[in-house]
């Protein structure tokens, strides 16, 4: 059994908790209170920001070359592809300002660069993969069990339920696997328990919008 699919093995009753919680509920019905998706969108706003500084800092750390240029490919998906998304929706949805950092994503963001800039490397790759990964996992839930044909947060549900996330997903879940095939039995735990402390911060960011938890 390879690393990623021992690494979901143990995140299973975490993710159980995010598709069940009513963030994720809501949003898949499009029942989701508008206030609580804006706070969402400009959290995750300057997630992108702090999501892109780690994966660059990965990308400049790994000894591969094709591993780089992936990392630095990503890095640029997370500034540039799906901050237009964010601003397309800051358009549509009223927002005329990105606002201050909260709680939730301050903490997220610097445990990802932290861990990117003085961990080992194979363990930074472990804590961003989690960011591709349920999310992957929960736009698919969301598009094959949605309800409506006039759900608001469509766009946002098409985009990581679409075939490029999912291929950018499937290449970093890859590039994990091969480090991990590298790596002693303490180094393969290492990268586990960074993929399952970034699955509890995912929830943690879903739940902090839903109860729109502020300073």
């Amino acid at each position: 059994m390879n690393w990623s699919t021992k690494a979901w093995q143990e995140i299973g009753p975490i993710y159980q908790k995010i598709i069940e919680m009513p963030f994720i509920e809501e949003l898949m019905k499009g029942s989701l209170p508008l206030e609580k998706f804006q706070f969402y969108m400009v959290q995750d706003a300057h997630y992108l920001d702090q999501f892109g500084r780690a994966l660059a800092i990965i990308a400049a750390r790994t000894h591969d070359l094709e591993d780089s240029l992936a990392f630095i490919k990503f890095a640029e998906g997370a500034v540039v592809v799906e901050k237009a998304l964010h601003e397309s929706y800051f358009e549509g949805y009223g927002l005329k300002e990105r606002g201050s950092i909260q709680p939730t994503c301050h903490h997220y963001g610097h445990f990802l660069k932290s861990t990117a800039a003085l961990q080992p490397v194979e363990v930074a790759i472990a804590a961003v993969l989690p960011c591709f990964w349920i999310y992957k996992e929960v736009g698919d839930h969301i598009y094959s069990n949605q309800v409506s044909d006039n759900n608001p947060y469509q766009k946002w549900i098409d985009t990581y339920a679409g075939e490029e996330f999912g291929l950018i997903t499937q290449r970093a879940v890859a590039i994990s696997d091969r480090i991990a095939l590298g790596c002693t039995p303490k180094q393969r735990q290492a990268m586990t328990e960074a993929f399952i402390t970034a699955s509890r911060l995912e929830y943690e960011f879903w739940h902090s919008a839903y109860t729109l938890r502020r300073w």
